[in-house]
């Protein structure tokens, strides 16, 4: 064992309070099978005590996302947010009871029960990793200002305990601590812009505008922000998406540079050969060719409970293929390696220790093949042609916006989806004295504009220097006189 996970100090948890506010969308969403125009977002606020007296707290924040975690139709909006509230409380419950321990060993002894105990009131592997996960960052959160360590030096020098598990033992030969103190984060990210299934596209496309001064059409947000990476979304009808994407085509191609786009399936497809018949319909559209070329990887277009019992090797031999939604469990990325999948997503809603393990992988792997990146616009900081991407669920300015950040700036990724800007008015609901001392603590991500504070996106690019600071990424906190706390169970006196 390393001296770095050695010095890793053990800490018991004092306590762990869930808060909720709501965010209102500005223009509504649609992903897959839901419309999104508002949902709560939750946060979690944790209390360690470390061995020499030392009290310190920290905080995370994810939005209550409805229709992504479970996609069951019959389930509405509210229960899809009771489904994360009860991953939220059973983690509290494993985690309050389980004494002291690592940051990692904190998780680590807990994960298999915590799967058991969601699956034994039905909620699957996806739901149960959404409360560790929060509650995760939280207490790396409060063991950073602690130890007056930023998430960069504390990952960098293992002041979490990482160790090897049996949870990914196709890393047993890995020098972990080498790995991950060899991690150099950016300082600057290019913004992936999402085209949702309903944004509209051009002006001419719009009847009625939402009027607050900021984009609203996909143009008006490629001449605001000055993005050059995208995501579009496809719906499962190959006609429709082919019309949707020549629209799409029509604004990306009016850019003088080259753009790079993923298209994300969200599932929406049965199996391998409906997205072979999508990808070689738009390779027969003369209008989509510049499009079609900027395709760098295509994100979990089948749907999850058939996307990892077929090989998909002749749709990889198109273009890179990603896992999102089936990365559900420590051995989804390994397994879809077997079916032809090269990538998987980072998403703090699934946990940054996953996202570590998953970027060790791409290391360990390419090391091995030395295989060069398997497209153009591939993060080529991998090393070979297993990567990642950073994906988002429309997170939210404050603190689950920069800790995610700072997460897909550690793994080395390039690029980021960012979606959360353009259908959420920033800070605007949020008290003034909060916005302000964002924007203080990080000048560099945020402005003042429109009568709030907000992403500040600029050529197309994020500059995330500021995240640096003693803590998890936020050298600001949430106003939590200004929440509710997160309701009792259904049910529950």
């Amino acid at each position: 064992m390393s001296e770095a996970v050695n010095a890793a100090p053990h800490f018991e948890l004092a306590a762990i309070d869930f808060f909720e506010r709501d965010v209102r969308l500005r223009m509504p969403f649609r992903f897959g099978v839901v419309t999104l125009t508002e949902a709560p977002q939750a946060f979690a606020r944790v209390t360690i005590n470390l061995p020499d007296g030392q009290q310190a707290q920290g905080a995370a924040a994810e939005l209550l996302a409805p229709k992504w975690f479970d996609k069951n139709p019959v389930l509405s909006n509210e229960d899809n947010f009771e489904q994360l509230r009860a991953s939220l409380r059973l983690s509290r419950e494993a985690y309050l009871g389980g004494g002291g321990a690592t940051a990692f060993g904190l998780f680590e002894k807990h994960h298999a029960a915590h799967v058991g105990r969601c699956a034994d009131v039905g909620l699957n592997p996806l739901i149960a990793g959404y409360g560790p996960a929060l509650i995760d960052r939280a207490v790396l959160d409060a063991l950073c200002r602690a130890l007056k360590l930023s998430f960069y030096q504390a990952i960098q020098s293992n002041a979490v305990g990482i160790v090897p598990s049996p949870l990914y033992s196709d890393l047993a030969e890995l020098d972990l601590a080498g790995f991950l103190a060899g991690l150099k984060p950016t300082r600057v990210i290019a913004a992936r812009h999402t085209v949702g299934l309903v944004d509209l596209i051009t002006r001419a496309d719009q009847q009625t505008r939402v009027g607050d001064g900021l984009p609203e059409t996909l143009e008006e947000v490629v001449a605001r922000y000055g993005h050059r990476w995208f995501k579009l979304k496809v719906a499962g009808d190959v006609r429709a998406d082919i019309e949707r994407l020549t629209a799409i085509a029509g604004v990306l191609d009016s850019i003088g540079a080259p753009y790079r786009a993923s298209l994300d399936g969200n599932e929406q497809y049965d199996d391998v050969d409906g997205v072979l018949e999508l990808m070689h319909r738009l390779a027969a559209e003369p209008r989509l060719a510049r499009l079609v070329a900027s395709v760098i990887f295509i994100e979990q277009p089948i749907k999850r409970q058939n996307a990892l019992t077929r090989d998909i090797s002749p749709l990889a031999a198109l273009k890179p293929v990603i896992i999102d939604e089936s990365d559900d469990s420590f051995d989804s990325f390994p397994r879809a390696c077997d079916l032809g999948y090269v990538g998987v997503s980072s998403k703090t809603c699934k946990g940054f220790y996953k996202s570590l393990v998953n970027r060790a992988r791409c290391a360990m792997r390419n090391g091995a093949e030395r295989v060069a990146p398997s497209a153009a616009g591939v993060d080529s900081r991998m090393g070979g042609r297993y990567f990642m991407s950073a994906e988002d669920l429309t997170i939210q300015a404050g603190l689950a916006l920069q800790q995610d950040l700072a997460l897909v700036a550690l793994l080395g990724i390039t690029h980021v989806e960012r979606n959360g800007h353009h259908y959420v008015n920033g800070m605007a609901d949020l008290p003034i004295a909060e916005q302000r001392n964002f924007l203080a603590a990080h000048p560099d991500l945020y402005e003042h504009s429109h009568g709030a504070t907000r992403v500040a996106i600029r050529a197309g690019e994020l500059s995330i220097g500021s995240l640096e600071a003693v803590g998890f990424a936020s050298g600001a906190m949430p106003d939590w006189t200004r929440m509710r706390p997160m309701p009792a169970a259904r049910g529950a006196k």
